[in-house]
């Protein structure tokens, strides 16, 4: 089964509703414009429930088949923007300042709105689709926000499938794989207090922007010589504030930064470890470390059976040649891993093309992908909840 005929037919249209989701982003849970928007259409396809407020502003539609009983499954889409200033020069391009749908969850939440529209249409299964849409993706942790609210109980949610698309993947092709397939992401807060001086008398300080120099260098000791060369972990230092004048040495120092990692002994080793870097070489230099770490979303994990039964639904749609079943996983993070936590299910990355990177300001959504995506989740659907 090829991309649908309907689902080409719909581009136009379904291109039409992600260019005004795009001109209209909003940032993590403040997506009130873009919750009405996709319940207004939702409504209009003639879904049989419409639910909005889960996870404060998510929502969820259902649509019965009518070829009988059968389980629920979920599709979801993310509808967040990031804070970033759009440079695209595109005639959709963002009419706020500041904000940009620069990782193309315009296009995730509009190729939803396709398939819904075409599932309302045709019904041709059994049991029932849940499609969820779901705010603050990009730091706010929106996918637990509705599990915590009850989603997957109140809607007797079986599985769970996401998707996300990857610029640089060829139009069209898919990528996924079994198991961990993007990155457990943490962040810390290193304070380094010592004490301040002149710049020109430095053996009366204890100088905390030395000794933050060296905690940065020394941490990169945690993947180098501290976890296995074949497991990953990624330790970045990626602020530092200290002092406010070029002759004074500051009391203190504040470094920030991320670890990403993809299992869960090393996510325990690196965060351990951190704590210990930072507070001894502090203290070799006469200085104190205080140290705050924050656990972020957890690895994303696709289960094997859903996995192989996505990647079959993405052969049906663009051909086996052209879904990547063992795909290197990705260092990025995503909290539909709290979904994948709570049901089983699978996450699957859909091509774009040659594009700007997602999360850089050039960065649009090409609308070409929109066909592939409704036939991806038209096909999940109707073969998953085949009668």
């Amino acid at each position: 089964m090829p991309v649908l005929n309907r689902a080409a037919e719909m581009q136009e249209e379904v291109a039409g509703w992600r260019r005004h989701l795009h001109e209209n982003p909003e940032l993590l849970y403040d997506v009130f414009l873009t919750s009405a928007f996709v319940a207004d259409k939702l409504k209009a396809f003639g879904c049989d429930v419409v639910e909005t407020g889960i996870g404060r502003t998510g929502v969820v539609g259902i649509i019965k088949g009518t070829l009988g009983d059968g389980p629920v499954i979920g599709m979801r889409a993310d509808m967040d923007a990031l804070p970033i200033v759009e440079d695209t020069g595109m005639p959709w391009a963002s009419k706020t300042p500041g904000k940009a749908h620069s990782c193309g969850h315009d296009g995730h939440t509009a190729m939803l709105l396709g398939a819904a529209q075409y599932l309302c249409e045709t019904r041709r299964f059994a049991g029932s689709v849940a499609v969820i849409f779901q705010p603050a993706e990009e730091g706010g942790a929106g996918g637990l926000a509705m599990v915590e609210d009850g989603m997957m109980d109140k809607f007797g949610i079986k599985e769970v499938y996401g998707m996300h698309n990857s610029p640089g993947l060829p139009l069209g092709d898919f990528s996924l794989r079994k198991g961990g397939l993007m990155a457990a992401a943490d962040s810390f807060e290193i304070v380094v207090k010592g004490k301040g001086s002149h710049a020109a008398q430095p053996h009366f300080s204890i100088d905390p922007v030395l000794t933050s120099a060296h905690i940065i260098i020394a941490l990169q000791s945690i993947a180098s010589r501290g976890v296995d060369p074949l497991k990953s972990v990624v330790v970045s230092v990626t602020t530092t504030h200290g002092g406010d004048a070029f002759n004074v040495i500051p009391m203190e120092v504040k470094l920030t930064g991320t670890v990403r990692t993809l299992d869960p002994a090393v996510r325990d080793f690196a965060a351990k470890r951190l704590v210990e870097v930072a507070e001894s070489t502090a203290l070799a230099h006469g200085a104190i470390a205080e140290v705050t770490y924050h656990r972020g979303y957890p690895v994303t994990v696709n289960h094997p059976e859903q996995t192989d039964f996505a990647a079959s639904v993405a052969a049906n749609v663009s051909g086996e040649k052209r879904v990547e079943t063992n795909a290197p996983p990705k260092m990025g993070a995503e909290d539909f891993s709290y979904m994948l936590e709570a049901r089983p299910g699978a996450f699957i990355f859909l091509g774009v093309g040659e594009t700007a990177n997602l999360h850089h300001p050039a960065y649009d959504f090409n609308d070409e992908a929109i066909p592939y995506g409704i036939s991806y989740w038209v096909t999940l659907a109707e073969t998953a909840l085949a009668a």
